[in-house]
């Protein structure tokens, strides 16, 4: 992986870090292009049964890094960034088998936003701040943001955040559902790490199907839905771990999964 992004696996957890700290882990191509094989990457990796989406620096991401955007501007390309890297980054968050825990240190903006927003678990700096930004460039959402945010905080709220862009702190974020856990800002590193490891040492069967029938429901009937969760039970049922956890429970003892 290129140094803009930096990617390593320790113990079923990959740890993927945007690292360009000078420009506030801004999206240039190379990272744009980094962050997209690593996710990917770990996805598909048997050995992964977490990831750790985080950054380092003051910020999170800012989004699009505008100074490359005005040259591409000029050829008449920048907008295919879209197809070839945002979507393919939140296709690798939300359709990985395996649950992504975003560790927020800093400013969330735009795309930012979006990556955070599509992880399945936010753990947030009290320090950090969230702007959704695209209208201040008169731009529509892209990274998924305008399927996440809405789900997340209701449309007219979504709408409010979207047409108006502002800074929104860490606290109001948490007020608005945006974040599942709120930590001070000394000790993001380690209350992120601790939540995607105790992911990556979990039921990685049962996970990919609770993300597998939330992201069903979001657009399916109840009884559409319901198939589904019978389908996907019955396939947590016939995993490994679940008799590991069943088997823990009659002998009361913790159950040690091994992701099957």
């Amino acid at each position: 992986m290129a140094d803009t992004v930096l990617y390593e696996v320790s113990d079923g957890l990959a740890t993927v870090t945007i690292n360009r700290p000078d420009a506030m882990n801004a999206m240039n191509t190379e990272a744009k292009v980094a962050l997209r094989d690593a996710l990917e990457a770990a996805g598909a990796d048997p050995a992964v049964r977490a990831v750790l989406l985080t950054a380092t620096g003051r910020a999170f991401c800012v989004g699009q890094d505008l100074k490359e955007h005005v040259e591409s501007l000029a050829g008449g390309e920048a907008m295919r960034t879209v197809r070839e890297h945002y979507n393919p980054i939140v296709r690798a968050i939300t359709g990985m088998p395996k649950p992504v825990v975003a560790g927020v240190n800093g400013v969330a903006a735009g795309a930012g936003f979006g990556f955070a927003l599509a992880a399945d678990h936010r753990v947030v700096a009290e320090t950090a701040t969230f702007n959704t930004s695209f209208a201040g460039v008169a731009l529509t959402a892209d990274s998924g943001m305008s399927w996440t945010l809405p789900r997340l905080v209701g449309p007219s709220r979504a709408a409010d955040l979207m047409l108006f862009p502002r800074t929104l702190s860490a606290q109001e974020a948490y007020d608005l559902g945006l974040v599942s856990r709120l930590v001070p800002a000394a000790e993001l590193a380690a209350e992120a790490l601790a939540a995607a490891r105790a992911l990556a040492e979990g039921p990685t069967v049962a996970y990919a199907a609770i993300k597998a029938s939330m992201a069903y429901g979001a657009g399916h009937t109840l009884a559409e839905t319901l198939e589904k969760e019978d389908e996907l039970q019955t396939r947590a049922g016939a995993s490994e771990d679940h008799r590991i956890a069943v088997d823990a429970f009659l002998a009361k003892r913790r159950p040690q999964y091994v992701g099957r």
